[in-house]
């Protein structure tokens, strides 16, 4: 019998884009592999999030699928945090894979740790390495990192991690055609661009009908769903405008993150009365404050790094027929663009022109039918996970 090592740092029941991506994708692989490939999936007990929580065992076994969960310590997704985190799930990680023997490591990876644990695995065993990478980290630790010391220290380490992993990967799939330039010094590797899609518990919901007309009502109001985390960086953009857009518009922000604080204390320091904040919720209850929503709210900091990804949350949001408020600039601008109708965009962190245009928006509601069937995470799954048995 074949075996897959398949290695993910989020999955269900965890509320992420790595969670929503991995398990889905997992289910598939697995019915596409049939009974004579194994997979066995390394990944964490849920904690994405410090303020919710949720059961989920730490070992799992089906016909040909296996899941283990390693816990790892609770953490505020800040970058100390992260680091402990991710050390101890590379640890326990090895543990687990030692002494067995598999023919394809699967690692999907938005901090290259994961992405680094595989090819750890796969060049020893001189097996292929799949990658499915969703950021490049280096981008962001370059801007995310303030003290110059630490970053003379830190970058060339990772980039000597990087050139290891990304240089001996038989497959890497990019989740942004952003990434496609920086990628072209890895030319050994074979190379394909599977978005995030559309979930089909969000397709589900939108056929039924909404149960107010929001349309009428004088305060109209404006949903985010997600990290509240430096990459985001919502505490540059909301707590100006918000106050700015006093009256009008009431803002509910839902989720839990490294830069909770500075939003919190932002919001105080303006003294906005217009804008409340929710502990994370799980997608059925998301769904239904969705449905009451009169805008949807995507944002990412002004990070250099930033203009090559493509959100997750854009495919969420999509589904439904609301206008979307989307502060991303580089490819997911170009992105929203050309594939997104009904969309509020602007520049990243730029308080003056969100609020410009919110004011002069006629509102409207769009069913967007042809994205929605382009990028089902189905399909994109499908074709995916063909991909990976093609290493087998």
């Amino acid at each position: 019998m074949k075996r897959i090592l398949y290695l993910t740092f989020y999955f269900e029941p965890d509320l992420c884009a790595g969670s929503f991506r991995n398990s889905p994708l997992v289910k598939e692989l697995a019915g596409q592999a049939g009974q004579d490939i194994h997979i066995e999936v390394i990944t964490t007990l849920p904690n994405r999030y410090s303020s919710f929580e949720a059961d989920a065992l730490a070992y799992e076994q089906y016909e040909n699928l296996t899941i283990h969960r390693v816990a790892i310590p609770k953490h505020q997704s800040g970058m100390k945090d992260q680091v402990f985190s991710f050390r101890e799930y590379y640890s326990k990680a090895r543990k687990i894979a030692k002494g067995k023997k598999y023919d394809l490591v699967i690692a999907s990876s938005s901090r290259l740790f994961t992405a680094y644990l595989g090819y750890t695995i796969a060049k020893k065993q001189h097996i292929p390495l799949y990658l499915d990478i969703r950021d490049i980290f280096y981008d962001t630790l370059e801007d995310v990192l303030k003290d110059g010391f630490l970053k003379k220290i830190a970058l060339p380490i990772i980039k000597r991690i990087e050139r290891r992993t990304f240089g001996y990967a038989k497959h890497i799939n990019l989740i942004s055609g952003g990434f496609k330039s920086y990628f072209g010094r890895y030319r050994q590797a074979i190379y394909s661009f599977y978005p995030n899609g559309v979930d089909n518990i969000f397709i589900d919901a939108n056929n039924s009908e909404i149960p107010i007309d929001r349309e009428e009502q004088p305060v109209k109001t404006i949903v985010y769903a997600g990290n509240l985390g430096e990459g985001q960086g919502l505490h540059k953009i909301i707590p100006e405008a918000a106050k700015a857009l006093e009256g009008r518009f009431q803002f509910l922000i839902i989720g839990d993150g490294g830069a909770k604080e500075k939003l919190e204390e932002q919001l105080e320091s303006l003294n906005v009365g217009n804008v409340e904040l929710r502990a994370p919720v799980k997608r059925d209850e998301l769904i239904a404050i969705y449905l009451k929503a009169d805008f949807l709210f995507v944002h990412l900091n002004n990070y250099k790094a930033f203009e090559k990804v493509l959100p997750s949350k854009l495919f969420e949001l999509a589904t439904f027929p609301l206008p979307i408020i989307a502060g991303v600039g580089g490819f997911a601008s170009e992105f929203v663009q050309d594939n997104i109708e009904n969309t509020i965009l602007f520049e990243p962190c730029n308080v003056e022109e969100f609020v410009k245009k919110m004011n002069i928006y006629q509102y409207k509601k769009i069913n967007r039918v042809s994205f929605i069937e382009r990028f089902r995470r189905d399909t994109v799954n499908r074709e995916m996970a063909a991909t990976m048995l093609k290493y087998i």
